[in-house]
């Protein structure tokens, strides 16, 4: 069985690192990945041609150790699109048990190297933790997740307060009045009662 080989000095993940998918398997029998993007789009994988790489979240039972060191930096080589998933080779993953070894690595990839959004676009990440006000400035919560649906997103806004219940309000035009991402701050059309 190879091993992914781990350099002398490997990098600590980035400050800015955002999780952007997990390995989920080996792909072929000459070392390929198969990863889960946790987006839709992917670009924030072809982004870098380096993934930093953190263990499942999933701790190992007692006793049983790691086949091979866990490597925390993987150099792509090449990556694509196949169906909901990114196939990529890396480098120092020799075969199919190598990459097998891998699966449930979530891969990071800093966010200063997302390629830039639209000026109507947003990275999820960027949206999260914004507080939510409607046009009278009354308060609605936080951003603390999103919901794809298809056709658009949902924003995720939970209440401050003991009690305070959670607001799912469409990421559309029809809502969405602006994004201020230097002052932390999203304004929509939204009844408090809502």
């Amino acid at each position: 069985m190879s091993a992914a080989v781990t350099g002398a000095a490997e990098p600590a993940l980035p400050a800015d690192a955002v999780e952007v998918g997990r390995i989920i398997g080996a792909w072929g029998v000459q070392g390929g990945i198969k990863v889960k993007p946790h987006a839709s789009d992917p670009q924030a994988l072809f982004s870098s041609k380096r993934w930093h790489l953190q263990p499942p979240e999933v701790p190992r039972p007692p006793g049983v150790k790691p086949a091979a060191p866990w490597p925390s930096l993987l150099r792509v080589v090449s990556a694509r699109e196949q169906g909901e998933c990114v196939v990529a080779t890396v480098q120092d993953v020799a075969d199919r048990d190598a990459a097998e070894a891998l699966k449930g690595g979530r891969i990071y990839v800093p966010r200063t190297s997302f390629p830039t959004p639209d000026a109507d676009e947003f990275y999820w990440v960027d949206l999260i933790g914004l507080a939510v006000r409607n046009r009278e400035q009354v308060a609605l919560g936080t951003v603390v997740g999103l919901i794809e649906t298809g056709p658009h997103c949902v924003l995720r806004v939970q209440g401050s307060g003991e009690g305070a219940e959670e607001r799912l309000i469409p990421f559309v035009d029809a809502y969405v009045d602006g994004v201020d991402l230097p002052g932390r701050l999203i304004t929509v059309d939204w009844d408090p009662a809502f």
